[in-house]
């Protein structure tokens, strides 16, 4: 009998998905997976209520993380694994990017009502007690003021880098966070760096680098990774002896992505496990 899917890239409202920690673990029961990572955007606020909903479900649970991170101009995303949540530099860093991307945030809703009806209480208004808060959330405001019909199309009009309403996001290198992810003994995986219109955002000397510094994996199989900047990738996979992951990068309602539509396969979820030190999974 086939393994069922393992789908290691997944939110939850504790950053900018639409379904609590335990609703999305009972998403993932409900469509047919065997594992599930939970990873917040800089936050492990989820862990411990997925853990609770993830018992006597026969679902695996594998805490993680989506670590914020920039590259020049570029936002390079990295996936972290099994960490201890409990590492001062890595609680002191992730406390950090979410102050900045509240006050981020407020910046661009400042910019936006200059010529839109919209005001910081309607993005509140779009996400819970202690998320961390965003331009998904300002992008939920939008669509419920009738200024965008979907969060897509909010992203791809006033959301967009080239609207006029665009703040950079401060974030550390991705080098450090690799560094930071490792030394509070995860696994770091750069997540879908090969998206739509970039080729690759992460220059081949620049990830040569990051392996050197500890990086342990990519994420190839993703719908925003086109397929020249996914073989290129899996190339560079090769040469590395990297892990390889496939995931949805689920939202819940928040983005068109389903749980399972990428999977990674079991032997590369093996090599995550076997590599962590800070955590393990949790076994339903």
């Amino acid at each position: 009998m086939p393994s069922r899917p393992i789908d290691l890239h997944t939110h939850s409202s504790v950053s900018d998905g639409t379904e609590t920690p335990a609703e999305l673990v009972a998403a993932a029961v409900q469509a047919g997976l065997g594992t599930v990572a939970l990873t917040d955007h800089d936050s492990t606020a989820g862990w411990s209520e997925a853990t609770r909903a993830v018992a006597g479900t026969g679902l695996t649970l594998v805490p993680g993380m989506e670590l914020s991170t920039r590259l020049g101009l570029d936002s390079v995303h990295m996936l972290a694994y099994l960490f201890d949540p409990t590492d001062p530099a890595l609680v002191a860093e992730t406390a950090r990017l979410r102050d900045s991307r509240l006050h981020r945030a407020e910046r661009i809703v400042e910019r936006i009502a200059a010529d839109y009806d919209i005001s910081w209480g309607d993005v509140l208004a779009q996400s819970t007690s202690g998320a961390t808060l965003g331009r998904p959330h300002i992008a939920d405001a939008l669509v419920a003021k009738g200024f965008a019909p979907d969060r897509s199309a909010a992203f791809a009009g006033i959301l967009h880098w080239r609207s006029g309403y665009y703040e950079p996001h401060e974030a550390p290198s991705p080098l450090l966070g690799v560094r930071l992810v490792r030394e509070a003994g995860g696994v770091p995986v750069i997540a879908h760096p090969a998206t739509r219109g970039r080729g690759t955002n992460i220059p081949e000397r620049a990830f040569d680098e990051l392996v050197e510094a500890g990086l342990m994996g990519v994420e190839i199989a993703h719908r925003e990774n086109t397929d020249a900047g996914a073989e290129r990738l899996r190339a560079l996979a090769r040469r590395h002896d990297l892990i390889v992951t496939g995931s949805s990068d689920y939202h819940g309602e928040g983005k068109p992505n389903r749980l399972g539509e990428n999977s990674t396969a079991p032997e590369e979820l093996e090599r995550i496990v076997e590599a962590a030190t800070g955590w393990a999974p949790v076994r339903g």
